[in-house]
C-alpha cells in the first residue's frame, strides 16, 4: 500500500475554483477501500447498572428520541447526517435526509 499525502486530496490554496470543478470521483480513486465504520443511532438511554442487569427478554428501554422523529448518522464517530428508517427488501436501511456541515451538530 503507497502512502498518501493529505495535500494529494485537499486543493492547495493558489488553485482557482475553475479547477476545483474539473475533478470527479475517480480522484478519490485512492481512498475507495480505506474502511469507515457507520453508526445509524435511533436513540439512547442512560441506565444505571442495577437497571440494566433486571433487562430480560420482552424488556422496553425507552430512548431519547421521539417516534417518526430523524435519527443520527455517524461515520467514524463524527455526525454527517440525519436520516429516516426504511425497509428495503425486508431488511432496515437508513435513507439520509440532512447532511450535517461543521457546526451544524448543534
Amino acid at each position: 500500500m503507497s502512502d498518501l499525502k493529505l495535500d494529494e486530496l485537499t486543493p492547495t490554496p493558489n488553485e482557482a475554483p475553475a479547477d476545483l470543478g474539473e475533478r470527479s470521483a475517480s480522484d478519490l480513486a485512492p481512498v475507495y477501500d480505506v474502511p469507515v465504520n457507520i453508526q445509524a443511532v435511533l436513540g439512547r438511554a442512560n441506565l444505571e447498572v442495577a437497571s440494566l442487569l433486571r433487562l430480560s427478554r420482552g424488556s422496553v428501554i425507552e430512548l431519547d428520541r421521539k417516534v417518526g422523529e430523524a435519527i443520527d448518522i455517524y461515520v467514524n464517530n463524527r455526525l454527517v447526517a440525519r436520516g429516516e428508517v426504511v425497509v428495503v427488501d425486508e431488511r432496515l436501511g437508513v435513507t439520509m435526509t440532512e447532511i450535517i456541515k461543521d457546526g451544524d451538530a448543534a
